[in-house]
């Protein structure tokens, strides 16, 4: 997949479709499907227009969003569906004066020589989104480009495909749900840093994570399945806490810590991907750190048991 950042030079034609595409989850890849199809079936390129920041961080500055992905997970879950180029625009002010006629004639029609437009069924754009439907393809007709509505992807699960709906799922801790949505399991990269080193104590070396992308969602406290992948590629079950270790703390910050299971080495200052697969439980206070380390033991064997499957 191409990658334009800059628009100056843009000879080719293009069928695209416009969105900030976070999560990528399934509804997205129906729409991006139906991009590639469409584009290839009319002899040109495919393209996804989106935003290297949040449009909502610009209109609501104090807003704190989120996200399911970074830039860079989501450029490459896009150019996975098949994508042949990806224009990145920066959200700024300017570009959120801009009315839908003025984007779709200035910008995506003269610049970008987009030919065809695929919209999602509930996607607006514009200057404070005013205007709908109806007006994108009657101002697409007058610059030559073909304006056409997607229908909602909808599956025997009968789910709400959308990134705020992963959002949610992944704030309330049901990981289970969130990866349903994505039609994969939510990802969490981040550095192995120092910590207490109790669980090596309690016979369960922890390596204590420092996500890498600060914007990344955290799911919601609890103890959770998960397998991680390591630097040198390989993967391994694990279990997850996230929480502010209620038994041997009384501060309120929350901490990542992860136990890999059967796996023995330093981890220091690694890059490592958290993959969740699913929740065990509420993080709750023991009586004692024995009571932690029976509890500790239990978590364990069920997230044996669970990725096991």
């Amino acid at each position: 997949m191409t990658i334009y950042r800059k628009f100056d030079d843009i000879s080719a034609d293009f069928t695209a479709c416009i969105g900030f595409f976070d999560g990528v989850h399934l509804g997205h890849r129906f729409l991006l499907r139906h991009l590639t199809d469409e584009a290839h079936r009319h002899g040109r390129l495919s393209a996804v227009i989106t935003f290297a920041n949040h449009p909502r961080k610009v209109v609501q500055p104090d807003f704190d969003l989120r996200l399911i992905d970074s830039l860079d997970e989501r450029l490459a879950k896009i150019a996975e569906a098949g994508v042949d180029a990806c224009f990145v625009l920066d959200f700024t002010e300017e570009v959120r004066q801009l009315t839908a006629k003025q984007f779709i004639s200035d910008f995506l029609s003269s610049r970008l020589h987009v030919r065809e437009l695929l919209i999602g069924y509930d996607h607006r754009f514009g200057r404070n989104r005013a205007e709908g439907f109806d007006d994108y393809v009657r101002y697409g007709n007058e610059c030559g480009m073909l304006i056409v509505k997607e229908p909602v992807f909808q599956d025997d699960a009968q789910l709400h495909y959308s990134s705020s709906e992963v959002r949610r799922a992944l704030a309330l801790g049901d990981v289970a749900l969130a990866n349903r949505l994505l039609g994969s399991f939510y990802s969490l990269e981040g550095k192995v840093v120092s910590g207490h080193q109790l669980g090596r104590k309690l016979g369960f070396p922890t390596a204590n994570i420092e996500p890498l992308c600060a914007d990344k969602i955290i799911p919601a406290i609890g103890v959770y399945a998960a397998m991680v992948r390591l630097k040198d590629g390989s993967s391994h079950k694990a279990m997850l806490n996230i929480g502010v270790r209620p038994t041997v703390d009384n501060t309120n910050k929350i901490t990542l810590e992860v136990h890999i299971l059967d796996f023995s080495g330093d981890l220091y200052d690694e890059d490592i991907m958290i993959s969740f697969v699913s929740r065990l439980r509420d993080e709750r206070r023991m009586g004692s750190l024995d009571e932690l380390q029976s509890q500790l033991s239990i978590d364990c064997k069920r997230a044996s048991e669970i990725l096991t499957l």
